[in-house]
């Protein structure tokens, strides 16, 4: 009996041991799988028509090559003028703070300003130091990402049968109801990211042709890197109008530098990210504002950039658990009331 038991404990610290070496190899790559899955489900109603005209495979092949060349584009479009534009906004950021320094302030905001350039400068520094050294890293998450892409399409049709052989014949309903719930959030949280990143690229064209910030062929270069840059952790699309307010600001023309604040502030982000957003995604998906609130902002906080996605649905699925729980519970009350009722 004891050695029963001990082989049991053994064979569970090796699974233990197995399942977190496993899950250590793949922890770097789980935003590049995450976001290759969700990919592969935003074009899959296109690879469901393809697919019966050239089959599963050449459909995801097609489909794969089409991604990586436009993911490719994207990706040295993005690592040109990102790099260029955090140099540009470090530059920008450090004229401003000489700026200051060198106003007749009173002698403790003075202090504070000098304080602030000192601790602040070199943080911005190191920080597009080390974005640019990080391209390599981000060319890796790119491949793992287009793999991912590739197999999802491919698979695709065999997801759901296994998710559904995994749940005993009792739970098949719970089971649908949560896919079904999945399928929902995730549809929604997916057009309401592009919908709202695509009003924020054409609101961003708009602020730079309104504030004067620039011609028209770089207001529209702004508002498409403003979408580019809503997918991309720490970026985002307040770096443009904040490039723009410093730009102002270095040239003297403070009212402007507040006025397209305001507006990049209220219009592009941060405020439509945590507003606009949530309704969307509440109004498609059939949940609660707060509870899309509170997922977004919570899973962005504990999951990073896939958390935005990850928080929304996991909420949703304890709603579908919650939910279970209180109907399993009403009819085992009921079961209980009937069985203490006396027979007539």
């Amino acid at each position: 009996m004891n050695r029963e038991k001990l082989g049991k404990a053994t064979w569970a610290a090796v699974v233990l041991v197995i399942l977190y070496v496993s899950w250590k190899t793949v922890e770097p790559l789980v935003t590049a799988i995450f976001f290759g899955v969700v990919l592969a489900y935003l074009v899959y109603p296109i690879h469901r028509l393809l697919k019966g005209r050239i089959g599963d495979y050449y459909s995801a092949i097609a489909l794969t090559v089409l991604m990586l060349f436009i993911g490719g584009l994207l990706f040295a479009l993005m690592a040109l003028v990102s790099v260029n534009l955090l140099q540009t906004f470090y530059h920008s950021l450090s004229d401003v703070m000489n700026w200051l320094t060198a106003l007749n302030l009173p002698p403790s905001i003075g202090k504070f300003v000098f304080d602030t350039r000192t601790q602040l400068l070199p943080r911005v520094s190191d920080y597009v130091s080390s974005f640019t050294f990080s391209i390599p890293g981000y060319l890796l998450q790119l491949t793992v990402l287009v793999f991912t892409f590739y197999y999802s399409l491919v698979y695709s049709d065999r997801v759901l049968p296994f998710i559904m052989n995994l749940a005993p014949p009792e739970r098949e309903g719970l089971l649908e109801e949560a896919v079904g719930r999945l399928d929902r959030t995730m549809s929604a949280l997916v057009r309401a990211w592009l919908l709202l990143n695509l009003a924020k690229s054409v609101l961003m064209t708009l602020g730079y042709l309104l504030f004067g910030v620039s011609d028209v062929y770089t207001a529209v270069v702004a508002g498409f890197l403003t979408f580019v840059f809503s997918f991309v952790p720490l970026l985002e699309g307040w770096m443009l109008w904040v490039a723009a307010a410093v730009y102002f600001v270095i040239h003297g023309s403070i009212i402007r530098a507040v006025g397209i604040s305001i507006y990049g502030f209220a219009l592009v982000s941060p405020l439509p990210d945590y507003t606009i957003r949530p309704m969307l995604v509440a109004r498609d998906a059939d949940l609660d504002e707060t509870l899309v609130f509170v997922g977004m902002l919570g899973g962005a906080w504990a999951f990073g950039l896939k958390g935005i996605l990850l928080g929304p649905i996991i909420l949703s699925m304890a709603l579908v658990l919650i939910k279970e729980w209180k109907e399993r519970h009403a009819l085992q009350t009921e079961e209980q009331s009937t069985s203490l009722t006396p027979a007539d």
